[in-house]
């Protein structure tokens, strides 16, 4: 990639001169898409970001959000995607991912007490999409397990539209006391600019203008030097640094390195204080020799943060550094100036020769970059066509989907208890993390729940109405474990914006998780875009990756297992509609998207008390599969159940904003929804451990260890 032509004139006029080499360079990767957004700026104003509890939205390196019930502890926010290094590498892809998201959290003052990973693939039956999965896995369960951070939550889909380009999206939440917090804005001149962790080396060189243009035949092979090697050792050394740093109080803003590397850590940081700074480059501790100040600026070495810091405490900032192992440099310092950086001339003398690189305003390197007018199709969405098929046929496939298959292959990689707070562990709806530090006097504290993920064939089929339904689906979640929703962040991936259908696809997710979000009063407080995911197997479906976060008093809640002893009923009201499906790609034909509550808050919360009824002994929320996958999912060794439905549409939707409950007190449930949405008794749950289906005339039945071989796929096609 390089500097395009209207850029380079655009901003030889704000110099007055020709670009530097290095300045070009810089502005390559500050102007991509990946660091500037060009492309999808204009969309991004459709987002709330406001709400009681927010502290700090959007445009920091992670958001922060209050937590209802607690004065003194504040939550982070963040996610980001690792799309093109992942297809490249998948094990060290992946794995900065991970580490990047850490770091944005710690540049925030807070300590990660959990993750999301929310994994896109090609077919499950192609050898490279295990691969693909495979490794990726691999790289998140060791760096997250190495460094001591839960990975509790997220999703795994697979859609042809991800065979030549995979989704990586990692999710942090963070914690810290409220009197904590530091920011990405610089705040005075004269304040010393200090490096601290590892060495810089020529690692993930140029991977900001690499993950901002599609993804070439060859990208394995060729674009390998773009993708940053991680470790997980240094990084929890870090992590432990950047607490002792916060303890004695020595930092004044921070950031941490990675998209563009030092450069866009540092221009950004005083470019938020509208200052400058005056780098020596040659100051950097490196890995490697003669490396050029084009290298030192833009390598992407992985474990690194830029500290803002007070003169008098930079010895102290040292020897903390020195207590944890890590690397110190003192790189420059904070000016009311330009972004200068300096490196020693050709006869090596620093005191008399240095040649300045780079000298810019930091607020046009950082925040000028023009954005994009681009335009947009309109989807169209299909009409009824609906398949003639065998019930019994279509439920396996549905229930054996990759999709809607066991993730337990995945989740029982990463280590979910490490820090002992997950106190509803990977597997139901939403994870919940007990925040013990907001516990009163009689042991009772804030549960902090999470839910992550997307569905790519909703917005592949309707990309507006499946975001709404993505966000929709992802509170539901919350729900089910008793939770309200707090706020969210999003990771926004799409194809080639330039396309108009794709960027109209695009505009679509956007739209439509900005007003699901608004109608459930979330606000959207921070996120990610991540475009030019197009390979030559064409681009990906627009895929609006949410997490969001919840709370609920005290820390317990219900299982979605069965216990085998109650009623079941189905809450919540139907779509309708087949649009969307896993029975739809698995058998074929085409509908149109199923409708959504148009007031759906009333009915999350009569899920989320009736989660917290006495009387209540299961709750599973319905989703990716329908009833099929939902009851499916909750029979057990010793508990199943015998329902009935009307036809494959009630057994298939997939309509959001719906949960199954078993309950011992079913005129308690069904009053609560009385006025707010649908109740259908569906039948009862039993010791049986089998699964008893009647679809209008027709019967299904099936044990435990029937539908534990369905729903293995993924172990089964990885061992």
């Amino acid at each position: 990639m390089s500097l395009a032509d209207s850029d380079h004139d655009l901003i030889r006029a704000e110099l007055g001169r020709d670009p530097t080499p290095e300045e070009a360079a810089l502005f390559e990767n500050l102007w991509s898409e990946h660091c500037a957004y060009r492309s999808s700026r204009p969309l991004l104003g459709a987002f709330d970001s406001e709400g009681e509890h927010v502290v700090v939205g959007p445009g920091d390196d992670a958001a922060v959000v209050s937590l209802p019930g607690s004065d003194d502890h504040w939550i982070t926010l963040g996610i980001e995607s690792h799309n093109h290094p992942s297809y490249v590498d998948p094990f060290d892809g992946a794995a900065t991912g991970v580490g990047g998201i850490v770091r944005d959290t710690l540049s925030m003052g807070a300590y990660p007490i959990a993750l999301t990973d929310s994994l896109y693939f090609g077919g499950f039956d192609r050898e490279h999409t295990r691969y693909l999965l495979e490794g990726v896995v691999e790289g998140i369960s060791h760096y997250g397990n190495c460094i001591g951070v839960p990975t509790v939550g997220g999703s795994v889909a697979f859609h042809e539209g991800y065979e030549g380009n995979p989704l990586v999206n990692v999710a942090c939440v963070g914690l810290l006391p409220s009197d904590r917090l530091v920011t990405a804005v610089a705040q005075e001149p004269g304040n010393k600019l200090v490096l601290v962790g590892n060495a810089t080396g020529r690692d993930g060189l140029g991977g900001a203008s690499f993950a901002s243009e599609d993804l070439a035949e060859d990208a394995e092979t060729e674009d390998r030097p773009a993708v940053q090697v991680g470790d997980p050792y240094a990084e929890k050394r870090l992590i432990e640094c950047n607490e002792a740093l916060l303890d004695e109080d020595l930092l004044l803003s921070a950031r941490d390195l990675g998209a563009a590397g030092l450069g866009g850590a540092s221009s950004e940081l005083v470019a938020k204080g509208d200052l400058g700074a005056r780098i020596d480059l040659d100051r950097v501790h490196q890995r490697e020799p003669n490396m050029s100040p084009l290298e030192i600026l833009l390598a992407e070495s992985q474990e690194r943060m830029c500290y803002e810091v007070a003169p008098e405490d930079v010895e102290r900032v040292r020897e903390l550094a020195a207590r944890f192992d890590l690397g110190c440099s003192v790189i420059g310092e904070v000016t009311d100036g330009n972004y200068v950086c300096t490196f020693p001339g050709e006869d090596g003398d620093d005191n008399l020769e240095r040649e300045t690189v780079v000298d810019v305003p930091a607020e046009l390197l950082a925040d000028g970059a023009p954005t994009n007018d681009l335009d947009s199709g309109d989807p169209v969405q299909p009409e009824r066509d609906l398949p003639d098929a065998d019930l019994g046929e279509a439920f396996e496939a549905v229930v054996a989907s990759p999709s809607t298959a066991s993730k337990r292959w995945v989740y029982r990689q990463y280590d979910h208890e490490v820090g002992l707070r997950t106190a509803v562990e990977p597997g139901d709806d939403a994870a919940v993390m007990a925040i013990r530090e907001t516990e009163t006097g009689d042991g009772n504290g804030v549960g902090l729940a999470l839910s992550a993920g997307a569905v790519p064939n909703w917005t592949a089929c309707a990309p507006y109405e499946g975001a709404r339904a993505v966000a929709l689906e992802n509170a539901t979640n919350l729900a089910a474990v008793g939770a309200t929703p707090l706020a969210a962040v999003d990771c926004l991936n799409g194809g080639n914006p330039e396309k108009p259908a794709v960027y109209g696809g695009f505009k679509g997710i956007v739209d439509g998780l900005a007003d699901m979000c608004r109608d459930l009063s979330v606000p959207v407080v921070g996120g990610n875009v991540s475009l030019y995911n197009d390979s030559v197997a064409g681009p990906i479906p627009p895929t609006p990756t949410l997490a969001m976060v919840g709370t609920r008093e005290g820390y317990s809640a219900p299982g979605s297992a069965l216990s085998g002893e109650g009623t079941l009923l189905l809450v919540g009201d139907a779509g309708g509609a087949l649009g969307g499906s896993e029975y739809l790609a698995t058998t074929g034909g085409s509908d149109r998207f199923p409708a959504l509550p148009e007031t759906p808050t009333p009915t999350l919360r009569a899920i989320a008390d009736v989660a917290d009824a006495e009387g209540t002994l299961a709750v599973h929320d319905v989703s990716d599969g329908g009833l099929a996958v939902a009851l499916a999912e909750m029979v057990t060794d010793d508990a199943g159940l015998s329902a009935a439905v009307d036809d494959a549409l009630a057994l298939f939707d997939e309509t959001p904003g719906r949960a199954v409950v078993e309950t011992t007190d079913p005129e308690s449930v069904t009053e609560r929804f009385d006025g707010v949405a649908d109740v259908v008794e569906l039948g009862s749950a039993d010791g049986s451990g089998r699964l008893e289906l009647t679809v209008g005339d027709e019967s299904l039945e099936y044990g435990v260890a029937e539908i534990r071989e369905l729903r293995d796929v993924l172990a089964q096609g990885l061992d």
